[in-house]
């Protein structure tokens, strides 16, 4: 009987674990650039094998090769994350001393944990592949995620206090910046699949004004109370001298001054990247016929949530300094603001898929709108 390829996959990510504590006993392995070697012979190998599970099936999808790869490391940052928080040991102290020693910080830890989310995700993207389902929104969602993340993790090392001590094997995070890009494109050039909705029931949803969609204006004010978090707390790390950037740095989230670089950059991928979607975004939402709000708001969910968890998990770990942790009689307040602000691009997207007449191109009359599954 042979197992789903899925169950295949996630086999093949729990040798992960076992790698790092046999390597983490080789003296000839603990050494930067053969760390850096060996990883890609790791890699290498797990692709081979899974290759091979699969060299039965035909027309297989180019994108299982890159979720299979990346549910591999997903493994790896987990066994990182339960070390660091003291669970687990003699995994990943020869990785943290010559590899890349900032995995050992708060932002990284929580990074880390979030590949459990990004795990469950590729598994389930990788059964719906091979099940004949379509896993382009899953796609997508996994995407928003992990580019983020290196848009956050790589530059944040570069200019925080680690940058001066940075290693060979901090070069492989490189690829998987880059390959998520190729994902996502893969993805966005596939049409997607939509329900089929009569022309009448379209043109009667686009022809409601925002006021008339009470979901869509509240929808659109949580937006724009997070485009203006966004901007005001890029004033602050850019260390802006209103009295106002002043006391919230001192007084609410202390963290963002942290050294180590990434709350900081979190900011300004926040103030340079988000800001712009998120007003197309709103744009979209008070404009009928932007199809394009169904994939970009599930793109944006899924960086949003990431960023966010790691962002509110390092401001709160014990492994930031007590001083650029969030202040007591603040921590609530302060973690309300920043789940609100993963908490409305979530809402953006489940209301883009639960009832995307008003972002469907107009049928002709008479037709329904029902366009051809391509996954």
């Amino acid at each position: 009987m042979k197992l789903p390829v899925e169950v295949n996959v996630f086999l093949l990510s729990m040798l992960s674990p076992g790698v790092l504590f046999l390597i983490n006993r080789i003296p000839a392995f603990q050494e930067p650039l053969p760390i850096l070697g060996m990883g890609m012979v790791v890699l290498g190998s797990n692709l081979i094998l899974l290759i091979l599970t699969v060299q039965h099936k035909t027309k297989l999808d180019i994108l299982f090769y890159v979720f299979a790869e990346f549910s591999f490391c997903c493994t790896l940052g987990l066994t990182n994350a339960l070390e660091q928080d003291g669970f687990i040991s003699g995994f990943m102290d020869f990785y943290l001393r010559t590899g890349e020693p900032h995995l050992s910080t708060a932002h990284a830890v929580m990074m880390s944990y979030w590949e459990a989310v990004h795990l469950i995700l590729l598994l389930a993207i990788i059964h719906r592949m091979f099940t004949g389902k379509s896993y382009r929104s899953l796609g997508l969602l996994w995407s928003g995620s992990s580019i983020a993340n290196q848009m956050v993790h790589i530059p944040g090392v570069i200019i925080g206090k680690y940058g001066s001590n940075i290693r060979p094997a901090f070069w492989r995070n490189i690829p998987f910046f880059l390959v998520p890009f190729w994902a996502a494109y893969q993805l966005f050039s596939r049409r997607r699949e939509m329900p089929i909705i009569t022309a009448d029931k379209i043109a009667a949803e686009q022809k409601k004004s925002l006021q008339s969609r009470p979901a869509d204006l509240l929808l659109s004010v949580l937006l724009l109370g997070v485009l203006g978090f966004f901007v005001f707390r890029g004033m602050v790390v850019l260390d802006c001298p209103l009295d106002a950037c002043f006391t919230y740095i001192y007084q609410f989230e202390p963290y963002l001054k942290d050294p180590v670089g990434f709350p900081k950059f979190t900011m300004l991928v926040y103030l340079f990247y988000a800001v712009p979607l998120v007003t197309v975004l709103l744009y979209g939402l008070k404009t009928p016929g932007c199809s394009w709000m169904l994939d970009w708001s599930i793109f944006f969910a899924g960086a949003m949530a990431q960023t966010q968890w790691c962002h509110i998990g390092a401001s709160l770990h014990s492994r930031t300094p007590f001083t650029y942790r969030v202040p007591v009689d603040k921590k609530w307040l302060v973690i309300a603001l920043n789940v609100l602000l993963a908490v409305a691009p979530a809402l953006l997207a489940l209301r883009c898929l639960r009832n995307p007449a008003f972002f469907m191109k107009p049928a002709p009359e008479g037709q329904s709108n029902n366009e051809k599954k391509e996954d």
